[in-house]
């Protein structure tokens, strides 16, 4: 069962890219990058690396996708490396133990589940594309640590409405 969670503003930096369901490299491999930038600066991290999904169109395999890393306080970005926040609200959140690729699953459920309970997503639609308020994969397992895809713990939030 999902649970719903209450957070604050949330920043971050991070870097945004349009992307297809095959290259998705583009942009997650940029984590590493970012948190080698943030060190680099002083500044530790606040939370978990991120992905989050800005928008989706699956017909098009086209997403709108933002790798990020959560700081305790805003930090000016450089270059392509900007600034953000992870806006306060109501989230519901699963935690998966196991193989990224079998997230997708995970969220069906997530996706199926709210309706059921009289929640509604902070989402709309415009022809096919889904453009969210917040919707993330936050990885908690560090892969330099545990380097095994299988025993990953990965938590998904979506905003609600």
């Amino acid at each position: 069962m999902p649970d719903i969670v209450e957070h604050p503003d949330r920043p971050y930096v991070g870097v945004r890219k349009t992307i297809t369901m095959t290259t998705f490299g583009v942009v997650a491999d940029r984590i590493a990058e970012l948190i080698g930038w943030l060190a680099e600066r002083g500044v530790g991290l606040a939370g978990a690396p991120f992905l989050r999904y800005h928008s989706i169109d699956m017909e098009a395999d086209r997403l709108d996708v933002e790798a990020g890393v959560p700081v305790a306080a805003p930090v000016e970005g450089e270059g392509d490396i900007r600034a953000g926040v992870l806006p306060a609200g109501r989230y519901a959140t699963v935690t998966h133990h196991g193989h990224p690729d079998q997230l997708a699953g995970v969220m069906d459920e997530l996706l199926k589940w709210a309706p059921g309970q009289g929640l509604k997503w902070d989402m709309t639609e415009s022809g096919t594309t889904e453009h969210w308020g917040c919707r993330l994969e936050l990885y908690q397992t560090d892969p330099r640590v545990q380097p095994d895809p299988a025993e990953w713990d990965t938590v998904v939030e979506f905003r609600l409405a």
